[in-house]
């Protein structure tokens, strides 16, 4: 090719493959255009009619959801502007466990705003003063719509739990949120500790069953482990626990040494001793009071042989968090080889049995005292329904974990974002100065948040919105949408509230992640290493022959 290309301005500067991209329409433009394809992806799932998504990831593993969480972490986002909104859907995901699609759909509202202030000629630093000023005032907003005396709140009571969490599991799993939301609000306080602040999501687990319907799914205090008990006995009640991690099994000794033997009757001695040491072992464990073993690895034929014998029930755990957990629900202390357990590392279990649930042989532990472990068994018809009801079920426990923390709540079903689209109006046109323009565009992007409820349950977005502003300018601040009847209703009514927490925290993130793109003029990408690719190589290769 020879001198054909002589790089000129930032391209001399740099190494030879560099893009470089800068100035309000290369970089800005694209970086919220990129930002506004992934959230124009999450907007239709949002809110209760939300609709599915189905992403194939690298692994063909099929994802059937409409939990933004999920979806965006299996897209591979590659733009790293838009990775920023990722980031900020993941972040809110971790911190409450609800509210990413609210995060990721508003920061690529508020960014189209931007845009469209950058193509008036706004400087895209006059836009972020008006964001922050917008985002700060957002906040002073929404602390006035607090529900008065929600502050106070029992998270052992059923009924106040269901009413914080519904919006959550309702997002997920529409229609469904009744049963799910009973279930799971049953399974938190079970294990809720003496200090709820302290309550740990890694307690509620969730076992998926095949078959059935969802309306089959119960709560089981205790754990449940997908496989069959080792032996013959398959139930035991109130019975003391051995946890042994190591396996149950005759152990090769530590050092390799040969063992001449030279006549039948020494075999036969040396095979007699080993049998004699195993069952010692078993006998030491059964002598202990302790009616089940539990093995984290495998069980050997003859320990097992010796088991049965002492009619001691065996059950084999493979994985170590399992293994962990089962200890969490027993009270049980892993000891690392088989050997005679002290009385005070047993644990204790109301009852072991092994069920068929659905043609799935599983054994459930149960144990009514303490408030270690609960397990909401959910029952459905595909392996992709479950995998969203258990989503559904993650959040509702998110949730919870939120409100034992902060349990004030705020309208749902858009009243806030309506009510905060039209006080952050009214301060607009008292701010001076460019900002103004900011401002407006920030409470303008609420009014995306009921026209997408509206738009997805299929009413007239335009007509409701105009109708939530004329109630809202009365007075009624708690006036929302109902999606069933297709109108405006006072939530109070309905009952459907969200965590303050949720709100707060979703719409800060979208504000920070859309500053964060708004404050990059100039984007400088390396060339990828390991020379050109292949379709770039074809290129060459096809321009070389002319």
């Amino acid at each position: 090719m020879g001198f054909s290309m002589q790089p000129f301005g930032v391209q001399s500067m740099l190494k030879e493959g560099h893009k470089h991209l800068s100035g309000l329409d290369e970089a800005v433009l694209k970086n919220i255009d990129a930002c506004k394809q992934l959230s124009a992806i999450t907007r239709t799932s949002l809110g209760p009619n939300g609709m599915n998504k189905m992403v194939i990831n690298h692994l063909d593993k099929l994802f059937v959801t409409n939990d933004a969480s999920t979806i965006v972490n299996e897209l591979e986002v590659q733009h790293p502007a838009a990775k920023l909104l990722v980031l900020a859907g993941k972040a809110q995901q971790e911190e409450i466990g609800d509210g990413a699609n609210l995060a990721i759909s508003f920061a690529g509202e508020i960014l189209q705003g931007a845009e469209e202030l950058i193509r008036m000629g706004l400087h895209p630093s006059e836009i972020i003063s008006g964001y922050n000023k917008a985002i700060n005032k957002t906040i002073e907003v929404l602390d006035e719509l607090v529900e008065k005396g929600s502050e106070n709140m029992d998270v052992r009571d059923k009924e106040q739990v269901v009413s914080r969490m519904k919006s959550a599991v309702a997002s997920k799993q529409f229609g469904q949120e009744d049963i799910l939301c009973s279930l799971v609000a049953d399974a938190c306080i079970q294990v809720c500790p003496k200090n709820p602040a302290n309550f740990n999501v890694d307690n509620v687990r969730v076992a998926k069953l095949l078959g059935g319907g969802l309306h089959n799914s119960t709560v089981v205090q205790g754990m449940i482990l997908k496989n069959d008990a080792a032996g013959s006995i398959k139930r035991i009640e109130k019975a003391k626990v051995a946890v042994f991690a190591g396996g149950v099994d005759t152990s090769a000794t530590e050092t390799k040494g040969t063992v001449l033997i030279q006549s039948a009757e020494q075999l036969e001695n040396y095979a007699k001793t080993e049998e004699a040491k195993v069952e010692e072992l078993i006998k030491a464990v059964a002598d202990s009071g302790a009616k089940v073993i539990v093995s984290g690895a495998a069980v050997g034929e003859m320990a097992l042989h010796f088991c049965e014998r002492y009619k001691l029930m065996v059950l084999k755990i493979s994985s170590k968090f399992e293994l962990r957990r089962f200890c969490r629900t027993t009270g049980a202390v892993a000891i690392l080889k088989l050997s005679q357990p002290n009385p005070d590392d047993l644990g204790y279990v109301d009852s072991v049995s092994v069920e068929e649930i659905g043609g799935t042989r599983v054994t459930i532990v149960r144990n009514e005292g303490g408030n270690s472990v609960s397990t909401v068994v959910l029952r459905g018809s595909t392996d992709s329904i479950l995998d969203d009801l258990e989503r559904a079920v993650d959040d509702g426990v998110n949730t919870y974990k939120a409100m034992c923390r902060d349990s004030r709540i705020v309208p749902g079903a858009a009243a806030t974002e309506i009510e905060l689209a039209r006080r952050l109006k009214e301060f607009s046109f008292k701010e001076t100065g460019l900002d103004q323009y900011a401002i407006a565009k920030f409470a303008e992007s609420f009014e995306m948040i009921p026209r997408t409820l509206a738009e997805n349950a299929g009413l007239n977005a335009m007509e409701i919105i105009s109708s939530l502003y004329a109630e809202h300018a009365s007075g009624n601040t708690k006036v929302g949408i109902d999606l069933e009847e297709g109108a405006c209703k006072d939530i109070s009514t309905t009952n459907v509230w969200d965590l303050y927490v949720t709100k707060f925290l979703a719409l800060k993130y979208a504000a920070d992640a859309a500053c964060t793109v708004l404050r990059v003029d100039q984007i400088i990408m390396a060339k990828p290493a390991g020379g050109p690719r292949r379709d770039q190589a074809a290129a060459a290769a096809g321009m070389d022959e002319d």
